[in-house]
């Protein structure tokens, strides 16, 4: 964009198409902005851990059907950092491309989306847990 263009927008007196893409990434912006509620940054002892150990403790730790069959043990920050026998399942600052993340958004195959046998997160529960990784998943 030109520098003429810039201060058009600026002090808005683009008109047309350009006016209705600015205002959608606006709108799109400002909900983005909305939903992230959280205090910053959040950990994972006050945090995730609850969320953990309300909907995912059951099945993954030693003798729950999930730690039998993928090695994921949940218990500590330091177990569930390290992943299942398959490898990590938390990208650091990347929930998108997070294992976990696609687990619980049922973005993988249905046979493993997660919380087995469970309800699934609420939106708020997965916002928290992303927001956690992709700041830095710290503990």
């Amino acid at each position: 964009m030109g520098k003429y263009k810039q201060i058009q927008v600026a002090a808005g007196r683009v008109s047309g198409p350009t006016n209705n893409l600015l205002a959608g990434m606006v709108l799109a912006l400002s909900t983005v902005v909305s939903s992230s509620s959280y205090a910053s940054p959040l950990s994972y002892a006050h945090d995730v851990q609850p969320i953990i150990k309300a909907n995912c403790l059951q099945c993954h730790q030693p003798g729950g059907e999930g730690y039998e069959r993928s090695g994921l043990d949940m218990r500590t920050y330091k177990r569930l950092m390290k992943g299942t026998k398959f490898g990590s399942i938390i990208v650091p600052g990347d929930s998108f491309d997070s294992t976990l993340i696609e687990l619980i958004e049922h973005r993988a195959n249905a046979s493993i989306n997660m919380p087995f046998h469970k309800s699934s997160l609420t939106k708020g529960e997965i916002e928290k847990i992303s927001k956690w990784i992709d700041e830095g998943a710290k503990p």
